[in-house]
């Protein structure tokens, strides 16, 4: 997983270039806060990269959001629900899966309503 500055959104789809097409998990979001909360109780930095997440955001809460809409940019998100760490977690840090399993640290999954390009720094936010 590379940081990019700019990725495309497909409706339906996913992230253009991602091996995952289709169906429910179409992207995958994880909180900046949220990781930087799994670090504190680890007690050392872990490189996010190591979550292999589509996006980060930041100053957005992502517990509890199954079925809530989110504007990420220009696209519409449906959150179909928490990405639960697997055990390649513990491959990147021990303990790092156990860190992520509360309050949804691990991030969500849904589906492109909406695509577009996104970018960082783009407005993040849920709606309706």
């Amino acid at each position: 997983m590379d940081p990019v500055e700019r990725a495309e959104l497909v409706a339906g789809r996913g992230v253009r270039g991602s091996a995952n097409q289709g169906g429910r998990r179409q992207v995958s979001i994880i909180s900046e806060e949220a990781w930087e909360a799994a670090e504190e109780e680890l007690g050392v930095a872990v490189d996010p990269a190591a979550r292999r997440a589509n996006v980060m955001v930041r100053g957005l809460d992502l517990e509890n959001a199954r079925g809530k809409l989110l504007r990420l940019g220009p696209c519409l998100i449906r959150v179909g629900g928490e990405v639960r760490p697997c055990e390649r977690m513990d491959e990147a840090h021990e303990g790092l899966r156990n860190a992520l399993r509360p309050h949804w640290r691990g991030g969500v999954f849904g589906e492109i309503v909406e695509g577009g390009t996104i970018a960082v720094g783009d407005p993040v936010a849920f709606v309706g």
